[in-house]
């Protein structure tokens, strides 16, 4: 009989997290055996789990065989090495003991005086990876600006976006809200729109310039030198630029160098994404798809996408944080502390939404410290390689075309139609697409592309090797055969 489960015993912490993680490294050495994308129904697990908690306790191993029962046939593992979908969300051992450690002391950091650790720390990682990036001084810590971490590029973009209305109203009024204009393109994340939505900017005005293949789905300088013109003489306000390094759709890369400049020159918050990509940048050879950063205003990269730091982890740096707090700080009586008071520390909650905040700084650290810069980058140039490899596989089918320029990991690829008729064309990769998808093997993800409904192949996964790849491609070939012998 199990003893009863204390809310926080030291002796049966040990015991039960000794079991949890025996459970979790069960899981990864097993993880391939598991249908890569959840094969189940919608509303499965209502029929599986009972119409309400428990009256008495119940053991930890009757909790973990309904896990293992119940509840992984419903998960899609993004740590699968056959998994290449959307983009990768690393796990690491650094990354998961960051995160328990994390859990395990449980602070709520919105403030220096509530954990001075975790603000310093928080300062002083966001300055190393800033310099591992060859961000401008501006961006870290010494300097008017400074780096914090975020949920997601969402957020990063969100609290921008507020900083660069506010900027501007203070100047023009708040009454001219309705007259502010957000620029990006068409592949620009739709986490933009969705802060102009939050911050209360006509969807009208949230400007999504066309690109195509000629620029390799990147924003034309024209096509927006244009676009604002056209806004300031109707009377209308431009105030936020979104470029992207790495777009979601094909890790097409904006010219940030021409764009910072025709911000600048317009008064225009100018922010990078490079969610994605951004790690890659840590790597001499790809530092250059973020030349002309330091003609922005703000820059973003997740830390959880590529950079084996686990799930959340997005860190943003800004050239002024007094645009952040001016826009976000709030200072209710019951906050009030003497080092906040004297200015002579950073209080976190200023520079986010919500007020509360976990210690995330701790798993970013232990990441750098346990891997170490070279270890990271021979991780990133591996990925790319296995990308290298699966796009000559492609390349060497005359049945399929690559799409886009494939710059990282990420390479865009299609079925070509037999009788080349594009409608059919579109079909006929949405069907390959749910072939090999149904299959369990792997998990790809699509995009639209000029029109045409393009397959997209992410390597990422920590435990993705060459083999996988190679499995991954037999799969694909195997399922267009079928299809094309069908018709």
């Amino acid at each position: 009989m199990e003893r009863e489960l204390r809310p926080m015993d030291a002796e049966q912490l040990r015991e039960h997290a000794h079991k949890m993680v025996d459970f979790i490294a069960d899981y990864y050495k097993t993880i391939e055996n598991f249908p890569v994308l959840s094969q189940v129904e919608p509303g499965y697990l209502q029929k599986l789990l009972p119409d309400s908690a428990p009256n008495q306790p119940e053991g930890l191993q009757n909790v973990l065989d309904d896990v293992k029962s119940k509840i992984l046939p419903g998960v899609t593992h993004w740590q699968s090495p056959n998994y290449f979908a959307y983009y990768p969300s690393n796990s690491s051992i650094a990354g998961f003991l960051g995160e328990m450690l994390s859990a395990g002391i449980n602070m709520v950091g919105f403030s220096w005086i509530t954990s001075p650790a975790a603000t310093e720390l928080e300062i002083i990682v966001l300055d190393w990876l800033g310099k591992m990036l060859k961000l401008p001084e501006e961006f870290l810590s010494s300097g008017q600006g400074g780096g914090v971490i975020q949920g997601t590029a969402s957020e990063a973009v969100l609290v921008v976006l507020l900083a660069a209305r506010d900027k501007v109203l203070r100047r023009v009024g708040k009454d001219s809200l309705k007259k502010l204009v957000a620029y990006g393109s068409d592949q620009t994340h739709s986490a933009l729109q969705k802060a102009c939505q939050i911050a209360g900017v006509h969807p009208e005005n949230c400007r999504l310039l066309k690109t195509d293949s000629s620029r390799s789905y990147a924003i034309s300088p024209d096509l927006l030198c244009e676009a604002i013109s056209h806004d300031i003489s109707v009377g209308l306000i431009p105030f936020f630029l979104c470029a992207t390094v790495g777009t979601t759709s094909s890790t097409a890369v904006d010219p940030l160098l021409a764009l910072g400049k025709i911000a600048k020159s317009n008064g225009i918050w100018f922010h990078v994404d490079a969610a994605y990509a951004g790690s890659a940048c840590i790597c001499p050879e790809y530092r250059c798809y973020i030349d002309g950063v330091e003609e922005a205003d703000s820059f973003n990269m997740n830390a959880h996408k590529w950079f084996l730091t686990n799930f959340d982890c997005s860190a943003l740096w800004v050239k002024d944080r007094n645009a952040l707090i001016q826009s976000l700080s709030t200072n209710p009586e019951f906050l009030k502390n003497k080092a906040s008071q004297a200015n002579m520390v950073v209080d976190y909650k200023d520079w986010q939404i919500p007020l509360g905040r976990r210690f995330r700084s701790l798993k970013l650290w232990m990441v750098l410290r346990l891997y170490g810069v070279e270890n990271l980058q021979c991780y990133i140039r591996n990925h790319i390689n296995l990308a290298k490899y699966f796009e000559g596989l492609v390349a060497g089918d005359t049945r399929f075309e690559v799409v886009a320029s494939r710059i990282f990991s990420l390479v865009c690829f299609r079925l070509l139609p037999p009788d080349n008729n594009e409608d059919h064309g579109n079909k006929l990769n949405h069907d390959l697409l749910d072939a090999a998808n149904s299959t369990g093997k792997i998990f790809i993800s699509h995009t639209v592309l000029s029109g045409k409904y393009i397959l997209r192949f992410a390597v990422g996964a920590p435990l993705t090797e060459e083999r996988h790849v190679t499995a991954a491609w037999k799969v694909l070939q195997d399922e267009a055969s079928a299809l094309l012998g069908s018709l």
